[in-house]
């Protein structure tokens, strides 16, 4: 049954435009000036995005984690490597990126094949963690089944007192990821639900072409 409530809830999108004939020739310099426009203006946490993933079955999950580095090699993000989701990457290495800035009125969609980073950038990432957060990713078993918080408390305790005289290293199985994209679309919300949508696809040449889709 539908719920009226629920159902009438709408806003009308006026805050911009988005022309193909004034975007950048490739999805990075674009996603670029995104970033810049929405670091700048205040948002909660800006580099937050969905992840989606899937199983070799095709099975789906997504989950918010969060954006560390992008450039044209792709978009990074960092998470222990036996969690549901890096089982999945593994499984098939298809994903999806959603950022949604709802104060911009924008939504960038990324599809694209994941890979490790490496162990260098991942690393140097770790060790750029406040110390709670590198303590806390020896601890916890993401995503494993365990009986109550006190069991993660009570880990996070014994990591903290092995590493009370050096600083906890980066486990094995905690680390990055990188999204290469093969397709790209700015989502720029206008009036009346006539969206504008600019996609970037890349070639077989390797190149991005651009056209606009229905909203």
């Amino acid at each position: 049954m539908l719920n009226q409530k629920i159902a009438a809830l709408r806003k009308d999108y006026q805050l911009a435009s988005l022309d193909e004939q004034e975007v950048a020739s490739d999805p990075f310099r674009q996603f670029e000036k995104w970033w810049q426009e929405a670091n700048n203006g205040e948002l909660d946490e800006p580099n937050a995005m969905t992840l989606a993933t899937s199983t070799a079955g095709g099975h789906p999950s997504a989950r918010i984690v969060l954006l560390k580095s992008f450039d044209e090699e792709g978009f990074v993000f960092f998470t222990n490597y036996e969690s549901r989701k890096a089982q999945e990457m593994a499984e098939n290495p298809h994903v999806s990126l959603l950022f949604f800035w709802r104060e911009l009125q924008r939504q960038v969609r990324i599809d694209g094949t994941v890979s490790k980073a490496s162990p260098e950038i991942s690393t140097e990432y770790y060790n750029s963690r406040p110390l709670g957060s590198r303590i806390g990713a020896i601890a916890s078993p993401q995503s494993k089944v365990i009986a109550d918080r006190s069991f993660l408390e009570e880990q996070v305790k014994i990591v903290t007192e092995k590493y009370v005289l050096e600083a906890p290293p980066r486990p094995e199985y905690w680390g990055g990821y990188v999204v290469k994209p093969s397709a790209v679309e700015f989502w720029q919300g206008r009036s009346s639900r006539l969206h504008d949508r600019i996609l970037y696809s890349l070639t077989a040449a390797g190149d991005w072409s651009t056209a606009r889709l229905a909203p």
